[in-house]
């Protein structure tokens, strides 16, 4: 299953290896051409039937995780966080270390030996360290060094006929749909993009766009859904099974008001189930594409995820096609 193995590669931001390697592989089946960046996004290019326009599809293949930036005489690893991650999901959670992929776990002081003060604070990133089972700085230095990536230790799985659960699904899933729209024919030129180092600050999706200069842009994303035991006050939308989120605003973008009005026409016209992005926060790389050159339109559509950027989510297979048909339709229907 092609989706189950994009959720299990590894590659956090700026060491996107293993997952664009594999990307590569799947895309250049369909592509006219393909090449890999300087900055290692890979850009897959699909020639029209008229080829008057040239539209870009793009989703980030980088994920977050952990770097080792240190390893004490003990034998345990110092890490820092790649991308935004929460120190409460790391405690105890088993990791995989540098491309050979050494099994570790992320730990910290035990509870018992907590005093009351620690026990109601949350563990600092600071204190926390992987142990890989080695028994001093040596044996460590045998099987990884400084600057290797490390990941959480997830094998994706499906939890029914249409619950499945994984790693990156933050955006594994706008991967996976971006290689099936590029399997389809277009009136346009069509340039597919597999993006790196989105989650620390949407660099890659900066280069490609100058380099394509595109017409339009239809960001494929993931996004938190909130459909989980919560407060009162928080909004629950999006919420798995009510189709593909159609983003408004966020943090740093905003909907082209021509490809919002056309995507509901389409959606409804079409018997596509979709909702709508109801908070402005966090960002894709549609702030970064939207601004390009002279400008480009630009819109996302992102399938719901519980808990992104953690060591596992869960996401609905028909909320994944959904924004993929959505994201079909358009392409061949923008005017």
């Amino acid at each position: 299953m092609i989706i189950a193995n994009l959720s299990n590669a590894m590659g956090i931001s700026g060491n996107e290896f293993e997952i664009r390697s594999l990307l590569y592989k799947l895309a250049k089946k369909y592509a006219d051409s393909i090449k890999i960046d300087v900055m290692g996004n890979i850009i897959a290019y699909k020639k029209g039937a008229k080829s008057k326009r040239k539209l870009m599809i793009a989703a980030h293949m980088d994920e977050v995780g952990f770097v080792i930036t240190g390893i004490d005489d003990k034998g345990f690893l110092k890490i820092a966080r790649v991308g935004g991650i929460d120190p409460r999901i790391c405690v105890d959670k088993r990791v995989v270390v540098g491309r050979d992929k050494i099994p570790g776990v992320i730990t910290s002081k035990p509870i018992h030996l907590l005093n009351k003060s620690e026990r109601e604070k949350i563990v600092p990133f600071s204190s926390l360290l992987v142990d890989i089972g080695a028994k001093d700085k040596n044996e460590v230095k045998k099987y990884v060094k400084l600057g290797d990536s490390i990941v959480f230790d997830t094998i994706f799985e499906k939890l029914n006929q249409k619950i499945i659960k994984g790693k990156a699904l933050d955006d594994r899933l706008g991967c996976y749909i971006v290689l099936e729209l590029l399997k389809k024919e277009h009136k346009d030129d069509l340039y597919a993009v597999f993006t790196v180092q989105e989650e620390v600050g949407l660099r890659g999706a900066n280069v490609a766009a100058y380099s394509i200069m595109p017409d339009y842009a239809v960001i494929l994303e993931a996004t938190g859904a909130q459909d989980f035991p919560n407060k009162k006050d928080i909004n629950i939308s999006p919420e798995l099974g009510k189709g593909t989120c159609i983003t408004i605003k966020d943090g740093n973008s905003f909907a082209s008001p021509e490809l919002l009005d056309m995507s509901i026409k389409l959606a409804d016209k079409y018997n596509i189930p979709y909702q709508f992005k109801k908070t402005g926060v966090g960002g894709t790389d549609a702030g970064v594409i939207q601004i390009a050159g002279k400008g480009v339109k630009t819109i996302v559509f992102a399938t719901p995820a519980r808990y992104i950027h953690s060591p596992v989510s869960i996401s609905s297979m028909d909320d994944v096609r959904s924004t993929f048909r959505l994201a079909d339709v358009l392409l061949n229907n923008i005017k």
